[in-house]
This record gives C-alpha cells, structure tokens and sequence, in this order.
C-alpha cells in the first residue's frame, strides 16, 4: 500500500497505523533532527537514541548550552531553590547516547527537501523531524508592550535570565510598593504558573517588604486551581492581592513601560515591578514551516505526528492537540509517544497504542503544595481526558507537605528523564 499524504493527514487508526512499516530510506543510518532542547524535545532525543541501538541518528537543534527549566522558576522567585539549580547540560546526551548536540537556531524548514536550515548557514538533512520549540508572544496582545521592553517589565514566561531580573525587580520594590502582574489569555503554557508566582512573589515580600501588595490583572473570568490558590492567598497574604478579572476590566489594559504604569479600562496604576505575560503561540519556527493553523500546531495524538505534514511531529506547547494542559510534564510525556511513532515508522520497532498523563504541582507558601492532574487517551480528533484528580481545599498540613516533597521528586525524575 503506497502511504499518501491526504490517507495520512485523515489521522484515523489505519492511517496512523501505516507509519509503523519501515520507512525505505536509501542507503545509510535514518536522520532524525529534533529542534528545541527542552522537555520535548531533549526527551525524545534521548529516547529515539537509546532504544533504537544506534540504527537511528539523532541530531538536537538547540542555541543554548544549558537548559534552564520554565517550571519550577517560580520557586526560585520565592527563594526555594538556587538560579543554578534549574540548569541542566546536554552533556550526557552526546556523551552518553551518541546524540549529535547542534548549538545553533534553526532558522528555517525546507519540507520539500527535507531539511532544517541554521543561523550559521548551515543545512541538515532528516528523514523525521521533530519540532519542539515551546512559545513565543503574540504581538500587540497586551497594548503598550513589546518584546523590546521585556527588560523593564519582564515576562519571566521562558525561563532563564528573565526569571531573575524579575526576582531582583521584586526585590529592589520601595517598601509598601506595587508588584503587578498582566496574566495571559487562554490558551496559554502552565495554566496554574502566573498564580504560583504570585504565591512565590508574596511569600517574598511577606518577608522583605510586608507591606507591599500585589495586583493581578487578568482577562479571563477563572483561572486553574483558583479555588486553592485563593483560599492559600486568605491564609498566608491576608490583604496582600488583589486581582481584578474581565468584570472590572481585566480584559482592558495598556502598559507604558518607560513611566512603570497600567492603565485598566481607564484608572491609571503606577507600578514597582511590573510582569507582563502576553498572549501566547506557537513557536516561530512552526508558523514559518507552515505548520499552523492560527496560533498552534495541530497534530495527531496517535503520534504527534503533524496533520499538515507525515514527516514532521511537533510536542509540547506548540502544539494543538486536545485536551492535555501545556506544560513540561504534557511535553515530556508527548515526546514518548512520537519517539516510540518514529522507531517503528524508521526500523520496524513495535508501536504500542498512545497513553499520556500530566500532573502539575504548585507552591502556595512554605510546605504548602496543590496539584492537579489527569490521564487522557489518544483518538482520531484529539489527545482526550480519561480522568483528573485535584487537591482539596482544607486539606491537612501534612497532606500538603507531602504533595511539595512529591513535586521535589517529579522535578528530579523529569530532569534525569529528559537529559540523562
């Protein structure tokens, strides 16, 4: 049977069982190139290197040297942990794997051609490609702000230097000053993450600088985990935050970076440290590959494999794909399932129907943990929820201490998962 592109692109069961049969691929090894080096990408890397046996090479696409993890970057704001603690090598990928490490951009996608060009100028070629290139902002989605102003009012939304400008801007507040945040439309990465950081933006000034407040300015009528973030805020930051949603003109605001200043549905707030997150979308380098339709990528949950072309399976936040939250967990557990699609579509390896499951922690105040989760299922619309589970509100200090020390050993776990 000759595998088509619109047999394919219908992504039913037969179609996706199709890419199983070895691909004929010519002479020599099959290329994968995977760009991003994050929780997709660095995770189906290592797992397409060490269970085919070196019959694949496997080529990663990422600028930076070190990886330094968006989750858990609010616990570093909040003092819990050390800036160098979100870093991780690449090391263990190359050395460990035989993983070929490209610290370049990937600039460009030839789909007819079949290859990937970078910054350098530079062109390599792949057989499968994967992207995994998280987010990038929408412009003009928050009026007033662009990129170029991301030093005076910071997104501190892809980790790295950002998270820490923000902290030493939260830290430099004049005492009773403001810390405001511009949180993001849906759909957007780490649904519960601007409102751990503002329990982490809290419990810092709780300390510092007690009396500072903390305003929220939000778009969207509710927002994950509200009912445990809000009961947490009542019993840690009594009279501390305050948020004002889409009802009072939460969905109206304008920034002015250079006078530090929101204006929200006509009242002018003059602010200490302003954190605006924008909307968000898929990264660049899928919209310039022609891989979106609107902001995001949509795949196929049998295998992430993209609807607009067989050759090209996308992961993590970029991707529209059905129900599974944006997050590094979503991503880690995403790459597993394209990597074990791309094994049997290059080498003939067994393909096991597609699971997924996610679980996001967050922290509100010292020892005080929440979380929410679920398992979903593969079909031929969408990645779908089975199931979800989420922390009680008035649950015991014990229960939440033990939730915060089962998030320490997620972090490890998935860190060790994804580079080794």
């Amino acid at each position: 049977m000759t595998l088509n592109r619109r047999a394919f692109i219908g992504t039913g069961a037969a179609a996706a069982a199709s890419l199983y049969a070895p691909a004929v691929l010519g002479q020599g090894k099959p290329r994968v190139l995977v760009v991003g080096g994050g929780a997709g990408g660095a995770t189906a890397a290592r797992y397409i290197a060490k269970d085919s046996d070196g019959a694949i090479d496997v080529t990663l696409i990422e600028p930076a040297r070190s990886y330094y993890t968006c989750f858990f970057s609010n616990l570093y704001i909040g003092g819990f942990r050390e800036y160098d603690s979100l870093a991780h090598s690449y090391d263990k990928l190359a050395s460990d794997y035989g993983i070929n490490v490209v610290h370049d951009w990937a600039v460009g996608v030839d789909r007819d051609a079949k290859t990937v060009a970078l910054a350098s100028g530079a062109s390599l070629p792949y057989d499968k490609l994967i992207l995994s290139p998280g987010i990038d902002f929408v412009d003009g989605s928050v009026p007033g702000w662009s990129i170029d102003d991301q030093d005076t009012m910071p997104h501190a939304y892809k980790g790295g230097t950002q998270a820490a400008l923000l902290k030493s801007q939260v830290e430099a507040m004049p005492e009773g000053g403001l810390y405001a945040m511009v949180a993001p439309p849906n759909p957007y990465r780490c649904p519960p993450g601007p409102y751990e950081r503002v329990s982490m933006v809290a419990h810092l000034l709780k300390a510092q600088n007690p009396t500072a407040k903390i305003l929220i300015v939000d778009p969207k009528a509710n927002f994950s985990k509200q009912a445990l973030f809000e009961e947490g805020w009542q019993k840690h930051y009594p009279g501390m935050i305050s948020r004002i949603g889409p009802d009072f003109g939460g969905d109206n605001v304008e920034v002015n970076p250079a006078e530090m200043t929101g204006n929200i549905d006509g009242m002018v707030e003059q602010v200490d440290a302003g954190n605006v997150i924008p909307a968000q979308q898929a990264g660049r380098i899928c919209h310039e590959a022609g891989l979106t339709e609107g902001n995001w990528a949509p795949v196929s949950g049998h295998t992430m494999v993209s609807r607009l072309d067989e050759d090209v399976h996308i992961l993590g936040d970029a991707t529209d794909q059905g129900d599974m939250p944006k997050s590094g967990y979503s991503a880690n557990s995403q790459a597993k399932v394209a990597a074990m699609a791309i094994r049997g579509a290059l080498t003939g390896a067994t393909v096991f129907p597609a699971k997924f499951s996610n679980t996001c922690w967050s922290l509100i105040d010292t020892d005080d943990g929440v979380k929410v989760g679920a398992t979903y299922e593969a079909t031929d619309e969408k990645i779908a929820k089975v199931d979800g589970f989420i922390s009680d509100t008035g649950e015991p200090a014990d229960l939440r201490r033990q939730t915060y020390e089962e998030s320490l050993g997620w972090y490890s776990g998935i860190t060790t998962d994804m580079f080794g």
